[in-house]
């Protein structure tokens, strides 16, 4: 039972309904192609009876022709004998009549057989070629199908995938972003020392302010000593410009 159950499930898996359709249709085919041999052989054999019939027929009639002549002359002996053999010629012939008339009923039960058989593989055939279609119309679907359900699986890798690396991003900003709050409130020292705490800008700012009221008070200085205290142009410079 283990075994046959095995069998079927297996065979079920390869088997293509198409393919055992047309299978059983060829066999139909077949089938009605031996009916109408049949036909055709009781047919013949009914001509064929006919044939003997239509010499037996001619014989009787001869041998009636010959028994009236040969009363006419005269030899009732002779009209005896070929009535006799009218008479065995017409025992064949009431047999053949018989095995004529049942070969044609039978060849009449035949034919019958044949156009109900014929209809049967006509209407066997459109059913089959209808099943055909409606089969090959739900494999096509249900490619279609699956195709569309590997292609959801495939999206939803690739959609979390997309998750996954959106919230590795977000996490890298958030991760950068603190770092430089970090910098900024001098949590974290910036090895580049291109940020600086509020105390040291400001000290910077006061020693650049300190440099600038020096040189700019040399240089008031240098305008109250007159001409003279000024530095020397250079050779070529215009006149003009020198006062």
């Amino acid at each position: 039972m283990i075994f046959r159950s095995k069998a079927n499930k297996a065979l079920d898996k390869v088997e293509d309904p198409r393919e055992t359709l047309d299978y059983s249709y060829q066999k139909q085919l077949e089938m009605l192609q031996k009916v109408r041999r049949g036909v055709a052989d009781v047919a013949t054999s009914r001509k064929r009876i006919e044939l003997q019939a239509n010499q037996l027929n001619a014989e009787i009639d001869k041998m009636q022709r010959s028994a009236q002549r040969a009363l006419e002359a005269g030899r009732e002996d002779l009209a005896r004998e070929a009535l006799t053999r009218k008479a065995g010629l017409q025992s064949q012939l009431d047999d053949l009549q018989a095995q004529h008339a049942q070969l044609q009923a039978e060849e009449e039960k035949l034919i019958r057989g044949s156009q109900r058989l014929q209809a049967r593989v006509d209407a066997f055939r459109t059913k089959k070629e209808t099943i055909k279609a409606s089969y090959s119309a739900a494999e096509a679907q249900t490619r279609i199908n699956e195709a569309f359900t590997g292609l959801s699986e495939e999206m939803g890798d690739v959609g979390m995938a997309i998750q996954r690396a959106e919230d590795k991003t977000l996490q890298l900003q958030a991760r950068a972003g603190a770092v430089d709050e970090l910098i900024e409130a001098g949590a974290i020292d910036d090895p580049t020392d291109m940020h600086k705490d509020d105390i040291t800008r400001e000290l910077d700012a006061l020693a650049s302010d300190s440099s600038v009221e020096g040189e700019l008070a040399a240089m008031k200085a240098q305008l109250s000593a007159g001409p003279a205290a000024r530095p020397e142009l250079e050779p070529g410079e215009d006149q003009e410009t020198q006062k």
